[in-house]
């Protein structure tokens, strides 16, 4: 079961490991990683999720349970830190790091990660996971921008970030193609299944340059209490959610999956942005990000166990 871990995870730290160690040593130009990673972003992984939601047997994924179950404690955990937010010794633009912090996930470890798991069904599977929480956190974070940012958003900048976001238009796209039995035709298949292909490499190259190494002693406090929601509190109440619902085998392994991801490297770009603490955002970011690749072999010995 260990060196299955092992190989299975392997690319997936390798290529992080590769992604650190190019930015290093400077054998690519700095000014090729925020093209590298918008045009993931943008084209590469939309591909993806298109490709893997309008080839799926939607019919027989539960996702009316899947759900809430992703859902419900993302919900619970940012809710839970608003109330907090008044007795913790932190000032709006520090919260908004730590609830990025805490409810974001990386895209590209979790479909690495699935794509191991459960082979082409897991790409399937993350795509409704992601269907269900890139809406649901990028409203949650927005919001939380708005309210304790140092920079106001507007109520029609809110929803157009919401709308014109390539990884909801992606799924929404492909779930539209595979409900209706258009699906992919020949041709245009392998033209989307050849871009999505390419999103996994170049997103966990681009993952590990955007790692800080010496950031991760700074805001030890407020990173601590964000990992603790992430790697914690939101899986522990996927599991917990999963069993009051029934959810079992490949969709209940996915939900904790992504509930236990590390956040996204583009929370730093939002803080930048939007009034954020950029610097604590980039310390949560490098620290979850090393903890996770620690992390994520226990969620996948865990998972083995769950589905056989």
């Amino acid at each position: 079961m260990i060196l299955q871990t092992v190989v299975a995870l392997g690319p997936v730290i390798g290529l992080i490991a590769l992604g650190y160690g190019i930015r290093a040593r400077r054998f690519l130009s700095p000014s090729f990683w925020p093209p590298a990673e918008r045009l993931c972003y943008f084209v590469l992984l939309p591909a993806l999720f298109i490709n893997g939601t309008a080839t799926a047997d939607l019919a027989g994924l539960p996702i009316g349970l899947m759900a809430p179950v992703l859902a419900g404690p993302v919900l619970v955990t940012a809710l839970g830190l608003v109330v907090l937010q008044r007795w913790l010794d932190l000032d709006g633009p520090a919260f908004t790091s730590v609830l990025q912090g805490s409810i974001r996930f990386n895209n590209y470890l979790g479909l690495s990660v699935a794509l191991a798991l459960f082979g082409a069904d897991g790409v399937a599977l993350a795509a409704i996971a992601n269907t269900i929480l890139v809406p649901l956190v990028n409203v949650l974070c927005t919001l939380g921008f708005a309210r304790f940012g140092s920079v106001r958003l507007t109520v029609g900048g809110t929803v157009r970030s919401i709308v014109t976001n390539p990884l909801i238009i992606g799924c929404v796209l492909g779930i539209l193609l595979n409900v209706t039995g258009i699906g992919l035709p020949p041709g245009i298949a392998e033209f989307v299944r050849a871009l999505g292909s390419a999103s996994l490499p170049l997103g966990l190259l681009c993952v590990g340059a955007a790692l800080e190494l010496r950031s991760m002693g700074r805001n030890l406090g407020a990173v601590g209490l964000a990992s603790v929601a992430k790697f914690a509190v939101l899986p522990g109440l996927g599991i917990a959610g999963c069993v009051i619902v029934g959810l079992t085998g490949e969709p209940a392994a996915t939900v904790i999956l992504f509930l236990s991801l590390p956040t996204a490297s583009s929370a730093y770009v939002m803080a930048r942005a939007l009034g954020g603490d950029s610097q604590l955002m980039a310390s949560t970011i490098t620290l979850q990000t090393v903890a996770g690749i620690l992390y994520l072999p226990l969620v996948f010995l865990g998972i083995r166990a769950l589905t056989g």
